[in-house]
């Protein structure tokens, strides 16, 4: 009897275009949630504004930040064209890692920056996830 190697299951699974499409919108709309939640927070929420104040930063910061993240939401969620999603996605890199290192160079803890943190994890895997879909083709 001969044994033939088998593909492991990882690997061999391969996703549909609609498995992709309902992973992308799943993680996308918990990203979008997320960074909409951090917009309001950062408009109302006087304590956010004390952390912002404590990262050094002026109060106008604060509502010009708030309004370009919904504004990005607002482009990740909208049918526009992938130019427009590609710099909505490169505004949140720069806005996600721009916190990391704010938390870090005042020396805060997990408590401070473990939000950004777990947020550039939802970022990464809605942008694989839309760079995947935006190389599927048409008729897959």
């Amino acid at each position: 009897m001969e044994s033939t190697p088998q593909k492991p299951a990882l690997v061999a699974a391969k996703t549909t275009p609609k498995a992709r499409t309902i992973v992308y919108w799943i993680v996308t709309a918990l990203f979008c949630l997320q960074m909409s939640f951090t917009a309001y927070a950062q408009l109302r929420l006087p304590q956010v504004a004390e952390a912002f104040t404590h990262l050094g930063f002026p109060a106008y910061f604060r509502v010009e930040l708030s309004w370009a993240k919904l504004l990005g939401v607002v482009l990740l969620l909208a049918p526009v064209p992938a130019r427009l999603k590609e710099w909505a996605y490169a505004g949140f890199a720069i806005d996600l890692g721009s916190a990391l290192i704010a938390h870090l160079s005042v020396g805060d803890g997990p408590e401070a920056w473990g939000w950004a943190a777990a947020t550039g994890v939802l970022w990464g895997l809605s942008y694989f996830f839309w760079r995947r879909l935006q190389a599927t083709p048409a008729s897959a």
